[in-house]
């Protein structure tokens, strides 16, 4: 087997079955798409608004010549709908350990050849989406995720970048067509028919840290992240199940206990909440969401106040309790 083949034979070994390639190169064509961006203010808080680190491998591995690609699946099994969750993708452990640990093995076997090789999991500004599709791993919906055909677009992704020369994979376009149910169904309008607002984006709002009266108002249910254009793509409907045991969700995850986290305390945030894909955040911002929830449904008054220790999550308490007028 050549080196392309050994590589995909090993992601296999590992479970990872949905693997791309293609040849390093700077975007250039990206730079007028961030440039309007940055007219246009839709950088989150979050994103990297240099644009050279978002457009230039190189910086990442000077003698690079070779993107990968490898896609980590995470939907285990059909959500329930449910008026207070989390989003799939925060419900297993954290998929940035996961992830690397995995990218690291398949790095040193191509290390094990002569080569280098550099792993990279949202540690870096580069445009992993669109890199995935240029690597025909799958293509970019309207609602800006990558859609796979097996997993949809329920996947984590990973790059590796290497100094081995890799014969590419084919491009791939496209499939919405004149499909608009995300577009439709998105609550913030976040998803346009010419950009998308990741300002707006719900996911995005419930990591935020400072948040309007509407902002909280649009939250609802959402304790971390959102799914809603998710749920509706067609692409979504007949996914194959993840295979990676490390990704599995936890029960308490699953099967929210929303009084829980809006009294958490440090041992509750450490023991549970803080291995998980959305730990990063803190417990403050985790608290904050679960108060906008249940004041969002009515349920304020299952707040005991005397337990919110945090002089920030304090402020959001009478913020709403202002709003909603209990």
């Amino acid at each position: 087997m050549d080196i392309k083949e050994e590589i995909k034979h090993f992601c296999k070994s590992l479970g990872l079955n949905t693997v791309g390639f293609m040849r390093a190169r700077i975007f250039h064509e990206l730079r007028p798409f961030y440039e309007r961006r940055k007219e246009l203010g839709v950088f989150n808080s979050f994103e990297e608004s240099d644009i050279e680190k978002k457009i230039n491998p190189f910086l990442y591995l000077h003698e690079a010549k070779t993107i990968i690609t490898v896609a980590f699946p995470y939907k285990y099994k059909e959500s329930f709908e449910d008026k207070v969750y989390f989003s799939r993708y925060t419900r297993g452990k954290d998929y940035h350990k996961v992830a690397y640990t995995y990218l690291q093995r398949i790095c040193e076997f191509i290390k094990s050849f002569g080569y280098d090789a550099v792993a990279l999991v949202d540690s870096n500004s580069l445009p992993e989406r669109y890199i995935a599709a240029e690597a025909g791993v799958g293509f970019i919906g309207k609602n800006n995720m990558l859609i796979t055909e097996k997993y949809g677009s329920y996947v984590f992704l990973g790059e590796i970048i290497t100094d081995a020369l890799i014969d590419p994979d084919a491009k791939i376009e496209s499939k919405c067509g004149e499909c608009n149910l995300c577009i439709k169904a998105c609550p913030v309008k976040a998803i346009g028919e010419e950009y998308n607002d990741s300002n707006k984006c719900l996911s995005y709002l419930t990591q935020k840290k400072d948040l309007t009266d509407e902002e909280m108002e649009s939250l609802k249910g959402r304790l971390f992240g959102c799914d809603t254009c998710q749920r509706v793509c067609e692409f979504n409907q007949y996914t194959e199940e993840a295979n990676l045991k490390e990704l599995n969700p936890y029960e308490f995850m699953e099967h929210v206990d929303v009084k829980e986290i809006a009294h958490i305390d440090k041992k509750i945030f450490k023991d549970k909440y803080i291995k998980t894909s959305c730990g990063w955040r803190g417990k403050n911002i985790l608290q904050r969401n679960a108060l906008i929830a249940l004041f969002s449904q009515g349920n304020g008054e299952e707040v005991d106040y005397e337990k919110i220790t945090s002089d920030y999550v304090k402020e959001y308490y009478n913020r709403l309790l202002n709003r909603y007028k209990l």
